[in-house]
């Protein structure tokens, strides 16, 4: 409402909609009416009597009796309406802005043949691809790159917030990717480690971004030329954190099916020592996991680890409606003025 005389502004709806920066002057409104009785009372006790009697029917009133009240109507919204404006009638649009500077994240997970054993359902691969989404979908503003291995390392896709194209990459990953057999975890921090440097030179967050490695592997580092405990020195060089994760059960595992369609059982174990050690480098934490349920878990407690902080700007636009309220008072006022110095103010007075 841009008019001051529009009666809108006296609708119920309108005042639920304001907010009062001095409610107390809303309180005095009650008051009011006591002072235009006590003032009634007064001037009972204090008015002139006149010595000469009037019967009954002489002193008959009608409705122009009521027009004496009028001046005392309109100084009493005057009252109102100015009591109204110093409560201060306003109303407030506040607007939140939030945002983050983000984290970034490289997942290096193992595809080497061990990954095939299905001691994970359908097996320890399609596990931690499964896994893998689900943590990628509760990333926010955080940009996520992808690497795997096996007897060498390769960078499947680059620090980037494209969830989309992600869950493509990991939906692609099988294990014929990369020719060369074996577990090279030195060759894979390395090139984790190249691409979060990679794109710090052109960052504009360059500095300001956490680093984190996640690595994903069920065995000892057997091929490569970088000792992984060089490589986990290096990537801590650069600020990297790193979290390894152990995945399969000890002992017999099932693996495939034999010439007959029988399941097919293989002896496993796994050294933990280095991936224990890269964690112990990277300041992060090692986990040891033997069924989806548990990785799950891993993942759920490594997304609540590195949640980037959330920054909040709160911007308030105040808008005052005192000045509708002080124009009616000034209109009621000067029809006081008017009625109060005419026949109104006058009539059947005893």
């Amino acid at each position: 409402m841009d008019n001051w005389f529009s009666l809108e502004w006296f609708s119920p709806t309108t005042f639920e909609s304001f907010d009062f920066q001095y409610p107390v002057f809303l309180y005095l409104l009650v008051l009011i009416p006591l002072l235009f009785i006590i003032r009634w009372l007064v001037g009972i006790r204090s008015g002139q009597k006149l010595p000469i009697a009037f019967s009954k029917s002489t002193f008959s009133q009608g409705p122009t009796t009521w027009l004496r009240f009028v001046p005392y109507f309109f100084i009493s919204l005057v009252f109102a309406l100015v009591l109204i404006a110093l409560a201060r009638p306003q109303r407030t649009h506040e607007q939140v802005e939030q945002w983050s500077e983000g984290i970034d994240i490289m997942l290096v997970i193992d595809i080497s043949e061990s990954m095939r054993i299905e001691d994970f359902k359908p097996n320890r691969l399609e596990a931690a691809k499964d896994v893998a989404r689900n943590f990628i979908s509760g990333r926010m503003q955080d940009r996520i790159g992808l690497v795997i291995f096996s007897g060498d390392a390769y960078s499947l896709a680059p620090l980037t917030t494209d969830y989309d194209l992600l869950y493509r990459f990991i939906s692609d990953i099988n294990f014929n990717m990369i020719e060369s057999r074996g577990t090279a975890i030195g060759s894979a921090l390395a090139v984790a480690t190249n691409r979060m440097r990679d794109i710090e030179e052109d960052d504009s967050r360059k500095g300001e971004a956490s680093k984190v490695m996640v690595l994903l592997s069920d065995g000892d580092n057997t091929a490569g030329n970088l000792d992984p405990i060089t490589a986990a020195e290096l990537a801590h060089a650069y600020g990297i954190k790193m979290y390894t994760i152990a995945i399969g059960r000890e002992g017999k595992v099932p693996f495939g099916k034999d010439f007959f369609g029988n399941t097919r059982y293989v002896e496993n174990s796994l050294d933990e020592t280095t991936l224990r050690e890269i964690a112990r480098i990277g300041e992060g934490q090692f986990f040891r996991v033997s069924n989806k349920e548990a990785l799950q878990e891993v993942f759920s407690l490594i997304d609540t680890y590195e949640k980037a902080e959330i920054k909040e700007t709160r911007y308030k636009d105040t808008t005052d409606f005192y000045w509708a309220y002080l124009s009616w008072a000034i209109v009621f006022f000067l029809l006081w003025l008017l009625s109060k110095s005419t026949f109104m103010s006058n009539v059947l007075i005893d």
